[in-house]
């Protein structure tokens, strides 16, 4: 009898697996994934970056290191509603781009929001400041919370660009609510903050920084 129950019970479990897998890597209704999970199409590197320092494998787009500039999206956006997870190793560092051309820096001809190793840089970089935390928009705001997960384990970001206001919610938690005419004081330096319209990206800085499941939907 408890052979046959232990039969029934792999049999069921075998049965949902299946379903488990697929609804993992569903596309959420009104997304496209921008990312098929076995290369790079629809990706490549902005001015001065290297292809060769990203890669696909397993579901996963990640980069190696450094050097490899920022890998961008071949289609632009303007109002967006952006969801990635990402994972970040002991040191790493990483970003995401919004409305940026492909020449220059995403930080400041674009938006940057950042990705960090937050603990290992909060304790070893001396003069870091908030707006250069995980979900910072990079120089500009600072998350208002600390949610971020232990190193090795994966984030969930949800980032909503509409008009002037960008709103990012890290882990289920909103922890940017920013409206971009309140910064004025930034555009100087971040001319990118009056941006209407760019590419979507991801940064090549510290360490290799894995991401899976990024989905797209234009508002």
């Amino acid at each position: 009898m408890r052979l046959f129950l232990f039969t029934l019970a792999l049999a069921a479990g075998l049965a949902c697996a299946p379903a488990l897998r697929s609804a993992d890597t569903e596309v959420p209704e009104g997304f496209t994934a921008l990312f098929n999970g076995k290369d790079l199409a629809g990706w490549k590197v902005n001015e001065g970056g290297k292809m060769d320092v990203w890669g696909a494998e397993k579901g996963l787009l990640y980069v190696q290191g450094g050097g490899g500039g920022w890998l961008m999206t071949e289609k632009e956006y303007s109002d967006f509603e952006l969801r990635l997870e990402f994972k970040m190793p002991e040191k790493g560092n990483s970003g995401v781009a919004l409305r940026s051309p492909m020449k220059g820096d995403p930080a400041y001809v674009g938006m940057e929001i950042q990705l960090l190793d937050d603990a290992w840089h909060k304790k070893n970089l001396k003069g870091l400041r908030d707006t250069q935390l995980t979900g910072s928009i990079y120089d500009v705001v600072p998350p208002s919370k600390d949610v971020l997960k232990p190193v090795g384990e994966w984030n969930k970001i949800t980032i909503i660009a509409k008009g002037r206001k960008v709103t990012i919610e890290l882990n289920g938690t909103k922890i940017v609510d920013a409206d971009l005419d309140e910064h004025k004081d930034k555009f100087e330096k971040h001319p990118g903050l009056k941006a209407e319209k760019g590419h979507l990206g991801l940064q090549s800085h510290d360490g290799r920084v894995e991401f899976r499941n990024l989905y797209v939907k234009p508002l």
